[in-house]
């Protein structure tokens, strides 16, 4: 069966997700995360990708890439496939491969959608029980999104810096968000458009993106989004 198309187009957010190989752990130590975050900074910048958020859970990642260029992210999840795995293997003395197939990315309506993703993403810990709040956990974007914590990896996106003019009084608004948990319908609808490669949006914002394409983009399979063990 032929590989499903990708939909990257320039200047749009993706969701993008990659899963540790039979669902094992693919971080073993505070040293690996730190060189994951590394090469993806080094990735980021050579391929002209903006990072909006992120968190490295023990067994999967979760992104929230913007590609300035239409090949960026897929450049970008080459180079971490490379430099990363070589790591571990090296490090670990372990061989062959470390994640589950290609990675999986949904293209995201950001005017409806992309305050939901930051939080769905910076949320993972919580969910997965893991920690209480987002703040407690190292190896996400919170801090950086909710306290303005350096992280030089982070590129604010627009409809980020519009929750207020003032940089405080922006942090407040980002933490105010998290006061209440998503409703299950969006993290339902997040779910089952990253798991099927699909845009997260409403049907005019898919039937734009099939313009924009000029091709069809198909529709997600129907019911609940297929489960991953660990995976919020």
């Amino acid at each position: 069966m032929p590989r499903k198309l990708r939909m990257y187009l320039a200047g749009m957010p993706y969701h993008v997700i990659q899963r540790g190989n039979n669902r094992e752990a693919c971080f073993f130590a505070d040293d690996d995360y730190l060189f994951y975050l590394e090469c993806l900074k080094d990735a980021c910048e050579r391929y002209q990708v903006n990072c909006h958020a992120y968190v490295l859970m023990t067994n999967h990642t979760h992104l929230l890439l913007e590609p300035l260029k239409a090949e960026g992210i897929s450049r970008v999840m080459q180079s971490l496939g490379r430099r990363y795995v070589q790591y571990i293997n090296k490090h670990y003395r372990r061989c062959g491969t470390l994640w589950e197939s290609r990675h999986k990315s949904s293209l995201v309506d950001a005017e409806t959608y992309l305050l939901s993703c930051y939080r769905y993403i910076e949320l993972n810990p919580v969910m997965a029980n893991m920690v209480e709040h987002p703040g407690d956990y190292r190896w996400s974007s919170y801090r950086c999104n909710a306290y303005g914590e350096i992280n030089p990896l982070i590129k604010q996106h627009d409809v980020y810096l519009r929750l207020n003019q003032d940089k405080h009084l922006r942090l407040n608004c980002y933490r105010d968000l998290f006061q209440t948990a998503l409703p299950k319908s969006v993290v339902h609808e997040i779910r089952n458009a990253v798991n099927f490669s699909m845009p997260l949006g409403d049907k005019q914002f898919k039937q734009q993106i099939e313009l924009m394409l000029n091709r069809s983009i198909g529709h997600a399979k129907k019911g609940r989004p297929v489960t991953y063990k660990a995976d919020c």
